[in-house]
């Protein structure tokens, strides 16, 4: 069974004039998307667990996996509009070691105008518990432009595809 977060660690997103979409319960069992990756021996520290920098890795690898899924990499290389990451945070739960394997999470939690909210879970196998969640605000961008933009219609339909 997965060790979830309660419903006091986790925020639900309050309604601001701006977005068009958001989900109001956030829970594991639910998340839209999920990969599965070993953990390296090169992701350990001197302190003899995995380094934090590495669970910022995690999120950029289920983040572009994601991507790569709802085609929104494929949209960017032919229009050069896309999303850059504007910020991300970790909560650190546990301490992930190698030897291990982790299921990694995400869902999108909240889409406004120009940017969007995805939720991360790290689930370790090993201890069979979460070992870290976080979030990240991903802002689109029009790299020809170099500024931010709008999220096309058609990606804004792909994000909100599992939102309730």
């Amino acid at each position: 069974m997965v060790n979830k977060p309660d419903s006091d660690n986790t925020e639900s997103m309050t309604v601001k004039s701006k977005k068009i979409v958001e989900r109001k319960a956030l829970n594991i069992d639910a998340m839209d998307f999920q990969i599965t990756q070993a953990i390296d021996w090169g992701d350990m520290d001197a302190f003899q667990h995995v380094n934090n920098v590495v669970y910022f890795r995690y999120f950029e690898n289920v983040r572009i996996a994601y991507f790569e899924e709802i085609g929104m990499n494929q949209y960017m290389q032919q229009h050069q509009v896309g999303p850059i990451l504007g910020t991300t945070e970790c909560q650190y739960l546990a301490p992930l070691t190698y030897p291990d394997e982790v299921r990694i999470y995400t869902q999108v939690t909240a889409i406004r105008e120009k940017r969007f909210t995805m939720q991360y879970f790290i689930h370790s196998q090993k201890l069979n518990q979460l070992a870290a969640q976080g979030s990240g605000e991903i802002v689109f961008f029009d790299y020809n432009l170099g500024k931010t933009c709008k999220i096309p219609d058609v990606l804004v339909s792909k994000l909100a595809a599992n939102l309730n």
